[in-house]
């Protein structure tokens, strides 16, 4: 008899309910297709959890991810909620997830999908034929969760930096271990010429090497590192560093990809592991069914492969979104001349249609 697992699925604000649903629909595909049983508990998060309870993360959808094998996480925020207190503003809801259920992990591969070369703002010259990097960021510490952490006065606020040894060596054993299933090359960024934090980081790198020595390990100012991605990101295979560096250079990573709508995430560390595409809420184009849902599907194809083990499966998801976007089937963030330009369902739809084709024609990569 097959597992059941059972996904809690947070669709959130702006563009976030489009997105899952797409996501969800891939899921069901693949469940129908390849005879998994998948249940989907949905639970609110973030802004439309503020509307309806007065609190971003409420107690039952905390419960609700707590009693689930993993979950499929949306997006939060709008500007709506600008201006009410800093604890209840939705962002506040993700960071109290990824502490109650001990994620540390955020592991984002930035990779290229063939098609997309020539939709990167990098040249081609530089980006040649794609990029795959991994990019691991720490991410339950750092200046997101330091304290004191405080509005001084009206002209004054104050956050701290923190980390422990224990923090940066749970991260790096991660980071190291994707180094060497990949191309064994691990840069750790950082800024230590000015931080205690990164000095600490480099000691501990430095505590690992000899248990890695198969790991060729460099480091790079975080400066630098952003310009570096840009000019050269052929020499990177795995970054990892810490937890607000990680937020920005994921972000950038963005451009080597053609979108930031085609950059998933996984966050673990703990039993129960969290997807989500790397993008915010998109407010300015919520609702108008345009936004991009590959990265949102491509966080379902993560959760498939590190927290129920379907790596065939996850394989056909990623397999299908290549041949959609070979041929020409974009939505407006990635389209190009003589492409086919479709909505955030019609995306979905697409990617849905070429899963049972794969299925059916039996041209899934084994």
């Amino acid at each position: 008899m097959n597992k059941k697992y059972k996904v809690a699925v947070l669709p959130g604000d702006g563009i976030g309910p489009e997105i899952i649903n797409e996501a969800v629909k891939v899921l069901s595909a693949i469940k129908k297709g390849m005879n998994i049983s998948l249940q989907f508990e949905y639970a609110d998060v973030g802004g439309v959890a503020y509307d309806n309870y007065g609190t971003s993360l409420p107690e039952q959808t905390l419960n609700t991810c707590k009693d689930s094998d993993a979950i499929l996480f949306g997006a939060i925020g709008g500007p709506q909620y600008d201006n009410i207190s800093i604890e209840l503003r939705p962002e506040k809801a993700l960071l109290k997830l990824r502490k109650e259920l001990g994620l540390y992990i955020n592991s984002r591969p930035a990779l290229t999908f063939p098609s997309l070369i020539n939709r990167s703002p990098i040249r081609r010259e530089i980006l040649k034929d794609g990029v795959d990097i991994l990019i691991v960021r720490e991410l339950s510490s750092g200046l997101y969760y330091g304290e004191p952490k405080k509005r001084i006065s009206s002209e004054e606020a104050v956050d701290t930096m923190r980390y422990t040894k224990t923090e940066i060596s749970r991260i790096l054993t991660y980071a190291f271990e994707q180094a060497q299933q990949r191309d064994k090359k691990l840069t750790v960024v950082d800024k230590e010429n000015v931080l205690q934090t990164s000095k600490l980081w480099r000691e501990v790198v430095s505590s690992f090497e000899s248990s890695y020595s198969d790991v060729e390990v460099d480091y790079m100012y975080i400066d630098n590192c952003t310009m570096q991605l840009v000019m050269n990101p052929h020499q990177f295979d795995v970054i990892v560093t810490e937890n607000t560096f990680g937020d920005i250079i994921s972000d950038e990573a963005s451009a080597l990809t053609g979108s930031i709508g085609m950059l998933p995430s996984a966050s673990l560390g703990g039993q129960i592991g969290l997807y989500e595409p790397i993008h915010g809420s998109a407010p300015d184009i919520a609702g108008m069914n345009i936004a991009n849902p590959i990265a949102t599907i491509l966080s379902a194809s993560m959760m498939l492969e590190n927290s129920f083990q379907l790596a065939r499966e996850a394989e056909i998801i990623r397999k299908a979104i290549n041949n959609v976007l070979e041929a020409g089937i974009r939505t407006p963030d990635i389209s190009q001349e003589n492409s086919q330009v479709v909505s955030t369902s019609e995306m979905g739809d697409a990617i849905v249609q070429e899963i049972n084709r794969l299925l059916i024609t039996n041209k899934v990569v084994e």
